[in-house]
């Protein structure tokens, strides 16, 4: 038998959370700034595969010191991990962090493939620590908003949904868009998390799905930075159609695509009996809450009335923190193994042509009220 792990921390305390960073790229600016604001984490360690990277996140926050991956995953001071690496080292880092007896959080998606994923929940309700994961935009004030309208029966029985992503394709930006067109990109793991996490916080979890998928050519063109007018190869669907039927009956449609160039359709509209709600873009924290109720003469924008107020990346860590140990955070690795598992149903029923049925039974988070947590920016 191995050494028992001690988890560095229990959850649901006054004390600030510890945590560590693997991983400096573009994304970790926007913790950063968070974490300024936020009393109940400390960050305390960065870690990179390039050291100077992280001696300068380092350089950039007070009390802040920069270690090697495996320096940091050794450091006794650091609860929680977060991951911020490339998506097919999710699953690597976390392993080795639940290892250790470290919490994790990390960057969308959980892991590259559910059956990665699964391994990571395994591996830390065995060991006893906590593990969340993005987009925890579903935390803001736009979702719980929209949530709370629903919950309050605003527009009764919810009946259907619709959740639309256009773009012509990350090519005309990204100076390296080619991972967006192999395995493991598209449309729908790109930017799926944010909409499928939200309708599952909107309308509960996902019990079956059909999907359709197509591509409109075969290499792309990148419009800007050094590799401008070089073509990549295009080895998945570019545009993906899937229904998703929840536990409650309600049925929601998703329209991901990189082939469309332009749409008017709301990033995601909720109809129900009584009424329809227009929600904000999932990608965002906040937003306008529009409300067309049945008989009144125009659309009617909702006072915010739930969710974390100015609230953004890192949060869910702030919530995971605030969890009572042993209960799932909101932000939690079982939401974010449901939508994961949603989204390669429907891109496996695209293939067969067949329903596919969903094993992964999360439960439908608990709602935000609405509560400020941010603080004056510290050093």
């Amino acid at each position: 038998m191995g050494v028992p792990i001690t988890p560095a921390k229990e959850f649901g305390t006054d004390t600030p959370l510890n945590v560590g960073v693997i991983g400096c790229g573009a994304i970790i600016a926007q913790y950063l700034t968070n974490f300024r604001r936020l009393d109940s984490i400390n960050l305390v360690a960065v870690a990179d595969l390039d050291p100077a990277r992280a001696q300068a996140v380092a350089d950039s926050y007070e009390g802040v010191r920069a270690l090697t991956v495996d320096g940091l995953l050794a450091a006794e001071d650091v609860d929680l991990v977060l991951n911020l690496t490339i998506p097919a080292a999710h699953a690597d880092i976390a392993l080795r962090a639940i290892a250790a007896g470290k919490s994790v959080y990390g960057e969308k998606p959980l892991a590259a493939t559910t059956a990665e994923a699964r391994d990571v929940l395994s591996a830390a309700a065995a060991a006893g620590v906590a593990v969340g994961c993005a987009p925890d935009t579903v935390l803001g004030t736009g979702i719980q908003t929209a949530r709370k309208a629903i919950d309050d029966g605003l527009i009764g029985a919810p009946v259907s949904a619709t959740a639309t992503m256009a773009t012509p394709g990350h090519e005309r930006w990204h100076p390296n868009p080619d991972f967006y067109y192999q395995p493991g990109g598209g449309p729908l793991l790109d930017m799926g998390p944010y909409y499928v996490s939200a309708m599952v916080t909107l309308l509960g979890p996902v019990v079956s799905v059909v999907g359709a998928a197509s591509h409109t050519r075969n290499e792309r063109t990148i419009g800007s930075g050094p590799r401008q007018g070089q073509t990549v190869p295009v080895d998945i669907d570019s545009h993906v159609t899937g229904v998703l039927v929840h536990a409650s009956g309600a049925l929601s449609t998703l329209f991901m695509s990189f082939d469309a160039v332009k749409t008017k359709s709301p990033n995601i509209e909720i109809h129900g009996e009584r009424g329809s709600l227009i929600v904000p873009d999932p990608n965002h924290f906040d937003g306008d809450v529009q409300l067309f109720a049945l008989g009144a003469g125009d659309w009617e924008t909702l006072p915010v009335s739930a969710g974390y107020v100015d609230s953004g990346r890192g949060f869910g860590i702030a919530d995971l923190a605030a969890t009572p140990a042993g209960q799932e955070p909101r932000a939690g690795g079982q939401l974010a193994f449901h939508a994961l598992e949603v989204m390669e149903s429907v891109l496996e029923s695209a293939k067969s042509g067949k329903a596919v049925t969903i094993t992964s039974e999360a439960a439908r988070p608990a709602a935000v009220a609405l509560t400020a947590l941010s603080t004056p920016v510290r050093a």
